[in-house]
């Protein structure tokens, strides 16, 4: 009686205030991340969470679920299959420059870096942001032309911080990964893993400027040259379910929608990594939060 009193508490918990879904704004076809994934149908999420006392059922690729504090798996599938990420793995590249350091140094914007689409800051060359405010917008709605500014910045070329990312992926323990640009865009040879991208996540949720940035519901940017936009979350879990703290969304018509999401109860933190999934990756990382949380 006392779990089911638990489980009950916690679902009322989990779709609480829950909003009705936006309006999908209409967009030309792309190849490209988090546009699409951001305006996910979610009119098959059910009224009443599916928390159950056995493995939740979802229609992911692959997926992986663990205790954010001690790093134990709770929930494993296809977590070791080799698959294109999308834009998750700027949480690799967050990581990189949130732990270089200097937060406030300038980033002078060159041409190269605004070669990314469709999901755009829009920057232009001589523009000067700072490292920290371009980590809120690349994290918050996934900014492809910001990825590339960043990364830039940091190593001198793409080319070279994909050798950092290689590198930082080897030190966390990712065997089975291999990172050729910045911002998750389809390119030969990038890949990892539901495994992987699990240490990726372990280490940004530890990092508390990371994990500042992802709880953000949207941000509000200020251009040089006086215009002022507010871009909100592509995370959706974040935006309707009070439990969710962040991490990070990821679409490509090659990774299918990708989402790694955390959540904390009770002095209980999980994060589940769904990758490959349909238009259920919200119910499917509903799900696996909830069952994290109250297993």
């Amino acid at each position: 009686m006392k779990r089911f009193a638990s489980l009950f508490v916690l679902t009322l918990m989990l779709f609480a205030l829950v909003p009705a879904a936006p309006a999908a704004t209409k967009k030309k076809k792309s190849t490209s991340d988090d546009s699409s994934s951001s305006t996910t149908s979610t009119k098959d999420v059910p009224e009443a969470f599916p928390v159950a006392d056995g493995v939740p059922k979802i229609t992911a690729g692959s997926a992986i679920l663990l205790d954010a504090k001690t790093g134990k798996i709770i929930f494993e599938m296809n977590a070791d299959q080799r698959r294109p990420v999308a834009s998750t793995q700027k949480l690799l590249t967050s990581l990189i420059v949130a732990e270089t350091g200097d937060l406030d140094h300038k980033v002078h914007v060159e041409a190269s870096d605004t070669w990314a689409e469709p999901t755009m800051l829009y920057i232009k060359p001589g523009n000067v942001y700072s490292r920290y405010d371009f980590l809120n917008v690349l994290l918050v709605h996934s900014m492809n032309d910001v990825a590339r500014a960043l990364a830039r910045d940091n190593a001198g070329s793409l080319e070279n911080f994909a050798a950092r990312m290689n590198a930082k992926a080897s030190e966390l323990g990712m065997r089975n990964s291999n990172f050729v640009n910045p911002n998750g865009l389809p390119i030969p040879g990038q890949y990892s893993t539901a495994r992987d991208m699990a240490q990726v996540a372990l280490a940004a949720y530890r990092n508390p400027i990371i994990r500042g940035i992802v709880c953000q519901k949207s941000v509000t940017w200020h251009y040089n040259d006086g215009r002022v936009r507010v871009f909100e979350t592509t995370n959706q879990v974040l935006k309707r379910y009070p439990l969710c703290n962040g991490m990070k969304t990821g679409y490509t018509e090659a990774a299918g929608h990708c989402l790694i999401s955390s959540a904390s109860h009770n002095g209980r933190d999980v994060i589940a990594v769904v990758l490959g999934d349909n238009k259920n990756i919200w119910n499917d990382s509903y799900k696996l939060l909830a069952f994290g949380l109250s297993s």
